[in-house]
């Protein structure tokens, strides 16, 4: 049992604390049960006490910002949630610094209005800027790491703050040595933008098309950001409280990426369920990556499966999305992902992972 001092404590490191509150309207997909305490952490100085006053104690604790890659289970958490609340962002000709609790698509609309281009593709993401090195967020032929500069961290197992170099963070796709761990906070990043207001050079089919454009253009920053979150909405994934579709985690899988040595069986695992047909590859480190929304649709999960009387569906526009239909609980939306896991390593001997992180479930 914990010291029951420990919520003066908290409210003593500035934080604003409440208790037994559900989990589920602090997450996008809406699901998850109730959280014994929730600690707002309004600064960074106070996000840092509270986190080392919690670990010296050795109180569970689930840090928490936008909830937008989070499934928790029905049971909650019988701990303390830290919300990650700061939220400040600097604008600098070739740089930008966000805190941790800054909501990510603000802070790439900054500098897009600012006439910063670099991170206009990453446009429309869900969740806050402390999320996008751990998961090593991307979309449209960019991932964050890419631009990422610095990361200002917590050592929870010193109680020490740093900055460190991308280098340090161990980003692949989808992921970083900061993913399933809970031995460094992200307090802030600092990220390197275009002074001359253009994007990325244009590398993803989709949006090439969408521009008129060709594959290495640079454009300016506002015209692909409009683009991007044109194709994004009409996926379903860009947040709005009145489209089911956008409860969700995202894509909920990511894309597989199979060994050398196992590609001539998928590849004709497909052949045989669906004949002599275009698969969509793409040269990957450790082998081919694979669309999974491609599989999950061809293993016979269409839009909107299993049906519109079903609490939890695929999104009726986008097959690698999970969707809350209003009254879904964590339990729902896990027995779904099971079904379609285990369907596409059926049809295909390919086996999905989950991008979003699990807390007190599993899939």
């Amino acid at each position: 049992m914990w010291d029951v001092s420990i919520v003066s404590q908290l409210v003593d490191s500035g934080a604003f604390v409440s208790e037994n509150l559900e989990l589920s309207g602090m997450t996008t997909l809406r699901v998850g049960g109730p959280a014994r305490i929730v600690a707002e952490c309004p600064t960074t100085q106070v996000l840092v006490d509270v986190v080392r006053l919690l670990d010296a104690a050795h109180i569970p604790t689930l840090i928490l910002a936008g909830g937008s890659n989070l499934v928790v289970g029905d049971d909650g958490f019988d701990g303390v949630v830290v919300r990650v609340c700061n939220t400040t962002v600097g604008l600098e000709e070739g740089f930008v610094t966000a805190e941790a609790g800054a909501e990510w698509d603000q802070v790439v609309a900054q500098t897009v209005a600012a006439e910063l281009g670099g991170l206009e593709c990453l446009s429309g993401i869900p969740g806050s800027t402390g999320a996008t090195p751990v998961q090593n967020v991307g979309a449209y032929g960019v991932e964050v790491g890419s631009m990422l500069r610095r990361v200002h961290l917590l050592d929870r197992r010193t109680g020490e703050s740093r900055w460190v170099e991308p280098e340090a963070l161990g980003l692949g796709y989808r992921t970083s040595v900061l993913k399933h761990s809970d031995a460094a906070l992200v307090l802030a990043v600092e990220l390197t933008v275009h002074p001359d207001g253009l994007g990325e050079p244009l590398r993803y089919r989709e949006l090439v098309s969408a521009l008129n454009g060709a594959e290495g253009d640079r454009l300016p920053s506002p015209q692909v950001r409009d683009a991007v979150l044109d194709l994004r909405r009409g996926k379903g994934m860009v947040l709005d409280p009145e489209d089911y579709d956008t409860w969700s985690a995202g894509s909920f899988f990511t894309n597989p990426v199979v060994p050398d040595g196992e590609l001539a069986g998928v590849l004709a695992a497909i052949e045989t369920r669906l004949g002599d047909v275009a698969v969509p590859q793409y040269p990957a480190d450790g082998g081919t990556k694979l669309s999974a929304g491609w599989l999950i649709e061809r293993a016979g999960f269409s839009k909107g499966y299993p049906g519109e009387n079903a609490v939890a569906r695929l999104s009726t526009k986008h097959t690698l999305a999970l969707t809350n239909r209003g009254a879904a609980k964590s339990e729902d939306l896990l027995a779904l992902a099971r079904d379609v896991r285990d369907g596409v390593q059926s049809a295909f001997g390919v086996r999905l992972e989950p991008e979003p992180v699990t807390v007190g479930c599993a899939i």
